[in-house]
């Protein structure tokens, strides 16, 4: 995939948090290619009411939203989604204008809640990789998840049994959420790229970002070939 005036290069990462998908955004970024982080941009649009909650960064995004079993979880899990979802519109309607504008797009992992109209339009605009963990990435998911909390759309996936604690409900519940949704990043994405594999290209230091970020692209690319 090369990026050319008439054919810029323009990529939505998607996948489950903690997939990888910052990390590749930023070593792409590194080739030059112009970045959009998401969460960033969501983050930036609550900062009024995080800012009158005590709360500042991702982090302090989850914080507000709280555990989903919180009075006030359902509410302020509305109230990301629909900032998600303005975000998405932006950056779209951007693309739109401007054809010859390339993108790495940074998307959250509840890009798929956002409705078919969004998700059409991010098919249209961008080609859609999915970094996709392998079950045995999965218990280190839920570990992140429970160690460095992210904003996490539960949509009702969040269901206590009787006598669990919150935690012994995530370690339950958290497997079935990714199983869900994986094949909703199945069906939206273009090409799946696994993470198991993606590590390997990853280097141990930041100062070759731009060497990751091309072994992404010739990864990506013989993916695309191969489907032709």
């Amino acid at each position: 995939m090369r990026s050319t005036s008439d054919n810029p290069l323009r990529l939505s990462l998607i996948g489950m948090s903690g997939s990888g998908k910052s990390h590749w955004a930023k070593n792409l970024a590194a080739l030059g290619f112009s970045m959009v982080c998401c969460d960033d941009q969501i983050e930036s649009r609550l900062a009024p009411v995080l800012q009158a909650n005590g709360h500042t960064g991702i982090n302090g995004v989850a914080a507000w939203m709280g555990w989903p079993d919180s009075p006030t979880y359902a509410e302020r899990e509305a109230q990301y989604l629909s900032e998600e979802i303005a975000v998405l519109d932006e950056v779209l309607s951007d693309l739109e204008k401007d054809p010859k504008r390339g993108l790495i797009l940074d998307t959250t992992g509840s890009v798929i809640a956002t409705g078919n109209h969004t998700l059409h339009r991010l098919r249209r605009q961008t080609t859609v990789v999915y970094l996709a963990a392998s079950q045995n990435e999965v218990q280190l998911l839920i570990e992140r998840y429970l160690r460095d909390p992210k904003p996490v759309l539960w949509q009702g996936g969040f269901r206590p049994a009787s006598g669990e604690t919150p935690r012994q409900t995530v370690l339950r519940c958290y497997p079935q959420l990714i199983a869900a949704r994986s094949h909703s990043y199945e069906a939206l994405a273009h090409v799946t790229l696994a993470t198991k594999h993606l590590h390997e290209l990853s280097p141990a230091g930041t100062s070759r970002s731009a060497d990751a970020g091309k072994a992404f692209l010739e990864t990506l690319n013989a993916q695309l070939q191969s489907r032709r």
